[in-house]
């Protein structure tokens, strides 16, 4: 679909190439198919030397029933390439192009790594090179993806490199800043009618409202299956597309929380060698020397997040006729039982 406008726009990146060519376009296989991201080998030659370069794409999704109201690759494509002179591992970015016209949407191409990534679709809990590994290097994946996260929580996000990233407005913390931003998601995306869970937790949410304590940088979506590894080591953070000046125990909350939604949630059991919640909160903070104070508003939150997120995904797949409307998997599915347990226990 894209091969013949991509090697276009490629030689006019490439100028002194000669013989471009696009082999294995398809996309990427671990971590299940997205239409907005594609894997291919560039092959060209170039001041007479043939070179070959695996390459990733992502591209802005297009379509008229979004998962949220924008989807930023500046944003993700200028968070890489900032982190690229830092601890945090990313892949090597490449090109930006913002101009819809030569794909049909904005995109930015970036290195492609030889890793392997856990699986979301099948869960790595249930099945998988993961599954199949033994507790020991479930253990050091699970350390070395902490610890890469970790990096970013040292950050200085008013460093110069990162001015493209925008804190709180004035008098407002990062904690309001954050549900101001979800109320509106709501507001946007769903018929908030429909889920009295989700009020639930935005009402608690909202009168459990922490002060400002840590300002960072947050990945935003930080868990292992937007990590890259090679022998069970990190080598690559991926998806930056809702990274924002937050809490960094946003982040830890939220990687926690997600591993718990893919097991709990579907009712699979964890997989012995992954280090539990009290080990993984002790070696984050040492790795950033400070406590993950108010880790459960956070965790809260993480649960409640993904509550909304899951809403809509659903809402967006019966839009486009892949599930029955009248099936209510927007409002019954993983995400709902931790956030219930989770706000129980809080009240």
């Amino acid at each position: 679909m894209y091969k013949r406008q991509l090697l276009t726009w490629l030689q006019a990146q490439l100028p002194e190439a000669r013989g471009l060519s696009i082999d294995d376009l398809r996309g990427p296989k671990d971590t299940g198919f997205s239409s907005d991201t594609l894997m291919f080998t560039l092959d060209y030659e170039e001041q007479g030397t043939a070179r070959r370069q695996p390459m990733v794409i992502r591209l802005r999704p297009t379509g008229e029933f979004g998962v949220f109201p924008e989807y930023d690759v500046a944003l993700q494509y200028r968070m890489m390439k900032s982190l690229a002179q830092t601890a945090v591992p990313v892949p090597a970015m490449y090109w930006l192009e913002e101009d819809p016209g030569p794909l049909g949407s904005a995109f930015y191409i970036m290195e492609r790594l030889d890793g392997q990534v856990p699986s979301d679709s099948p869960p790595y809990h249930a099945e998988g090179w993961l599954h199949d590994s033994a507790p020991g290097d479930r253990a050091r994946l699970w350390n070395s993806g902490l610890d890469a996260m970790s990096e970013v929580h040292k950050l200085d996000w008013r460093k110069p490199e990162f001015a493209f990233l925008e804190g709180p407005a004035p008098g407002q913390t990062t904690a309001q800043a954050q549900m101001a931003y979800w109320e509106n998601f709501m507001e946007w995306g769903l018929d908030r009618s429909r889920y009295e869970l989700i009020g639930r937790g935005f009402d608690w949410l909202q009168s459990n409202l922490p002060g400002e304590s840590e300002v960072g940088i947050c990945w935003g979506d930080a868990r292992i299956s937007n990590q890259i590894f090679s022998d069970y080591q990190a080598i690559a953070e991926i998806d930056w597309e809702t990274a924002v000046v937050g809490n960094p125990v946003a982040d830890l909350a939220w990687c926690i929380t997600m591993d718990r939604a893919f097991t709990e949630g579907i009712g699979l059991e964890r997989l012995s060698g992954f280090p539990d919640k009290a080990a993984t909160l002790a070696r984050w903070e040492q790795n950033v020397g400070r406590q993950a104070r108010d880790y459960a508003f956070y965790e809260v939150f993480a649960a409640w997040r993904f509550a909304v997120i899951m809403a809509r995904v659903f809402l967006q797949m019966k839009h486009y006729e892949l599930v029955p409307e009248e099936v209510p998997v927007d409002v019954e599915n993983l995400s709902p039982p931790l956030l219930k347990s989770l706000l129980d226990q809080a009240d």
